[in-house]
């Protein structure tokens, strides 16, 4: 079967290529640059727990460790009064820090980009085809052809085509998509420097700052980067003022003598080089010596393609949606487009796939998206007028204050920032086989990265298991008294691996000692991308290959073939007459637009600006 053409080299596209070499299908990856990535300190990305773990598990990370950030805190001041400081847990061996306490990744794109590339160069299945810009594509019912221009310039053939080439998509304009939204929602100014500012390790998000004015549309954040760099942001007010270097020099003087503790000010105008390890003083407050690094500004747009998904061929990333206002991360819901798309065309490229399945990653990655645009639709005008508003009436059950949605949508929580339920999935399980929910993850949300015990006896996170086929989790308090040698035989284990050995897609069998909400021998079962499916009470085969069959796109239609059993963890310690618990074995998608926060300025993509563009 012909590969799955790749067009962008950016984050989304090469994570994509990754996840589907790591399945097992071939991909070439059209890149319309040189291959070399520009080193800009000033264009970061903010990776949340769920993100930060898809990229490890592509190869990345080590790289998320050496040039990736853990923030110790996040502090939220107004004016000068701190109102709001979060603790991060600090980041462990295994990863094991709860989701609540866990701090997001933060690192500049470049080294994300080198690090997949670097990944990619080892895989076999995968190759990348520089200087390759795309200019012409058809479909048939077989597959899809891509012409590109260059220096290897010719006629590609793929099974599938995915367009992760950024906001100005070729694929996106060829597929005749349209691409409506707003244009410069936000704009800011971006500085990164070196230098110590009074919190080492924690991010700030500083609205208001009395140096700069102190109304209530300023805004500045500065968020740790690894070496003693700080990226720092300013918004910008409405209109197309430029940013001069001086201008940018003098919000970076402010806000860091703003932040300086009291202290006697000096002979007035005694300063140093910009740039060069300035340590100038202002009237009444040191500015701290810093090193400028890099500059730059961004223009945030809110645009939703319309459609994601026409025959063989495919949206992801910022070709099929800009985002980025109010501390939302686009990148992140890239990476989430890549997670859902990877083995949703690894099944179809190994097995077949029906409409149903391939329809699913519009359905779900689209409306999360949407809702995530709505969200911020309906806030951006009442935090940035600063008029007094019911903030339930806006996001009820959401909204507590400005401070608090704003501080939600850059830690990745609430309806600007947190991972997406895919609550209504056509992939759901069939209605019969749906009751009271047994676990506090309902149906379709991210499961709890708990510790598991793998085939092997090892323990590891749930996360790094996911990625390749359903996961069966088996809830067996006792799990670590057991001895290895008496799990497969022990309990309920032989019967569950005969549920999985007869499921239609490939499975892993993992023990955990416990999940949030669950009683003892609860039975998950959880999609490659980390999606709860449902919880069972006990091992019920006809359920399980129910959900599964629903999972692969059968449409609630009867189970057919057979699966296998990616491996056998955990059983189990149940014996007959024993109620206790025990364990078993069982183009171009760099493009600026994939940057923390948004576009470079002029990136403005296209389409029409219009009310109501971002409902599902």
């Amino acid at each position: 079967m012909d590969p799955v053409i790749i067009v962008g080299a950016g984050p989304v596209g090469l994570s994509l290529s990754l996840a589907l070499a790591r399945l097992g299908v071939p991909t070439v990856v059209l890149d319309e640059t040189t291959g070399q990535e520009d080193a800009r300190p000033a264009r970061t990305v903010v990776l949340r727990p769920d993100t930060a773990a898809f990229v490890a598990r592509l190869g990345c990370a080590g790289t998320l460790h050496s040039a990736g950030t853990h923030w110790t805190a996040w502090r939220t001041m107004r004016r000068r009064r701190l109102r709001e400081r979060i603790a991060f847990a600090p980041p462990t061996p295994d990863g094991a820090a709860a989701p609540a306490t866990a701090s997001p990744v933060h690192l500049p794109q470049h080294a994300l980009t080198r690090a997949l590339r670097t990944a990619l160069a080892h895989e076999k299945l995968a190759e990348i085809v520089t200087g390759s810009r795309l200019t012409d594509l058809e479909q048939d019912e077989h597959g899809v052809s891509a012409h590109t221009r260059g220096p290897d310039g010719t006629w590609w053939r793929g099974s599938y085509l995915i367009g992760c080439d950024g906001p100005r998509s070729t694929v996106r304009k060829l597929l005749d998509i349209r691409f409506p939204g707003r244009t410069a929602v936000e704009r800011h100014a971006v500085a990164a420097l070196r230098c110590e500012l009074p919190w080492p390790g924690e991010a700030l998000l500083h609205r208001s700052p009395p140096r700069q004015g102190g109304g209530p549309g300023s805004e500045v954040s500065a968020r740790p980067l690894a070496g003693h760099v700080w990226r720092l942001d300013w918004l910008l007010p409405p209109g197309r003022e430029l940013v001069t270097p001086d201008a940018l020099v003098a919000r970076i003087r402010d806000s860091l003598a703003g932040w300086t503790s009291e202290s006697p000010s000096g002979p007035a105008g005694e300063s140093g080089a910009e740039g060069d390890g300035a340590r100038g003083r202002g009237p009444g407050r040191l500015v701290p010596p810093y090193d400028l690094l890099d500059t730059g500004v961004h223009t945030v747009h809110h645009r939703l393609a319309r459609d994601w998904r026409q025959g063989r061929a495919f949206l992801a990333g910022d070709a099929a949606h800009l985002l980025g206002a109010l501390g939302t991360q686009g990148l992140d819901e890239g990476l989430r487009d890549a997670e859902n798309l990877a083995w949703k065309l690894g099944l179809a490229w190994h097995h077949g796939a029906s409409d149903v399945l391939l329809d699913s990653y519009q359905a779900e990655r689209r409306g999360a998206v949407a809702a995530r645009l709505r969200a911020a639709d309906q806030a951006l005008p009442l935090l940035r007028d600063g008029r007094a508003v019911r903030w339930r009436t806006v996001l009820p059950g959401a909204a507590r204050g400005r401070s608090t949605l704003l501080t939600d949508g850059h830690l990745g929580r609430g309806p600007l920032g947190a991972p997406p339920v895919y609550g209504r999935t056509p992939l759901g399980p069939p209605a019969e086989h749906t009751g009271s929910p047994l676990v506090e993850t309902p149906p379709g949300a991210p499961v709890t990265d708990v510790a598991v015990t793998a085939s092997d006896g090892s323990v590891v996170r749930l996360r790094d298991r996911l990625g390749r086929g359903l996961l069966v989790v088996l809830v067996a308090p006792g799990t670590g008294v057991w001895d290895r040698r008496h799990w497969q035989s022990a309990g309920l284990m032989p019967r569950l691996a005969d549920a999985v050995e007869a499921l239609p897609m490939d499975a892993e069998i993992l023990v955990t000692e416990a999940y949030p909400g669950a009683a003892a021998h609860t039975v998950l079962l959880v999609r490659p991308d980390g999606h709860l499916v449902t919880a069972l009470s006990g091992v019920r085969p006809a359920e399980m290959a129910a959900c599964a069959n629903a999972v692969r796109g059968g449409a609630h239609g009867p189970v057919t073939g057979g699966g296998r059993a990616a491996g056998r963890s955990g059983g189990s310690g149940e014996t007959a007459g024993s109620g206790g618990g025990g364990a078993g074995e069982g183009a171009r998608g760099g493009t600026a637009g994939e940057a923390a926060g948004g576009q470079e300025e002029g990136g403005q993509g296209e389409g029409g600006r219009g009310e109501g563009v971002f409902r599902g």
